[in-house]
């Protein structure tokens, strides 16, 4: 089995050097170099011999060979072929790895069905220790792919019990924002009701190679079952959440009243905002997540009085 790949900038363009390629910064391709961040992205995630990893973007594999050491099986993603191939050679001989070459979005609002039916097949298989299989999300995302992954993984049946990514680190403030803080919004409703969120480590552009021209951090998200549970119809939930943060400085009861047009009436949305105690200028934006929670089930029960074919948000 070979071993850990040093990720450094002077071994990567030595062998892109000697492949012919460059990095595509349309694939969101920015290696971390610093391996000691890569190790804190990886000590974070606490992997276990019962732990079933997804990494998207494989890279050069030096995280998955990192993650295959005490992993009971790694599932890493990699949508470049050339790149995929590479990490194949790195790989050669660790039997817990098993690669996928596709787009892990089959489009923003939904993941790859093969991907995902991979990481059912790997969690229904018993584990070697009689430990129950755990899923969990750690890689060091593309950025452009971040919010779509991170967002429609918490909307399957079986979510990651633990998400530990790299990302923007303007994302990564959105998903740990705060109620009347400008970054909170859409995200972090939808994140946090469902998982405690914490920043590990804000990290400059020159950790990675190429240099991405932003700050990028290291985000963990760890799923509340119990909070996960309390929410009745979590996609409901998530178009809710969308839609009213959707513009910003509108007041609430604006933007109630564009999201649910022609099914909730003005008159119905005035006494909802009565029963929350809202006046005419609450804005969304103000609001921590019990009461958003709140406002979102006494809007989906109004829409469960109408015939199912129109029960829409807008």
């Amino acid at each position: 089995m070979n071993p850990m790949i040093n990720q450094t900038r002077s071994y990567l363009t030595a062998k892109f050097d000697a492949m012919g390629i460059r990095p595509q910064s349309r694939l969101g391709q920015n290696f971390l170099i610093d391996l000691n961040l890569l190790r804190l992205l990886h000590a974070s995630g606490n992997i276990e011999s019962h732990d079933v990893i997804l990494e998207v973007g494989t890279g050069t594999g030096s995280l998955t060979a990192l993650m295959s050491e005490k992993a009971a099986v790694v599932i890493t993603v990699e949508i470049d072929p050339v790149m995929q191939e590479l990490a194949k050679q790195e790989l050669f001989g660790r039997k817990n790895i098993r690669f996928i070459k596709t787009d892990i979005l089959k489009n923003k609002n939904k993941l790859c069905d093969e991907v995902l039916e991979i990481v059912r097949e790997e969690l229904n298989k018993p584990s070697f220790n009689g430990e129950k299989l755990r899923f969990k999300l750690i890689a060091n995302l593309p950025y452009c792919i971040a919010t779509p992954l991170i967002s429609n993984l918490l909307l399957t049946e079986t979510p990651p019990e633990l998400m530990c990514v790299t990302i923007q680190k303007e994302l990564a403030d959105r998903i740990v924002a705060k109620p009347r803080s400008k970054d909170w919004g859409a995200l972090s409703l939808w994140t946090q009701a469902q998982c405690n969120t914490e920043i590990i480590r804000i990290m400059p552009p020159t950790v990675f190679w190429p240099r991405p021209k932003v700050d990028s951090a290291i985000v963990r998200l760890a799923l509340d079952k119990k909070r996960r549970n309390k929410i009745p119809d979590l996609k409901f939930f998530n178009e809710f959440s969308r839609v009213i943060f959707f513009h910003r400085r509108k007041f609430l009861r604006a933007e109630l009243c564009s999201a649910f047009k022609n099914t909730i009436p003005k008159s119905r949305i005035d006494e909802i905002m009565d029963e929350m105690e809202f006046d005419t200028t609450t804005r969304a934006e103000t609001l921590p997540l019990k009461i958003m929670q709140r406002l979102c089930e006494l809007c989906r029960q109004e829409l469960l009085k109408l015939p199912e074919n129109k029960r829409k948000i807008l």
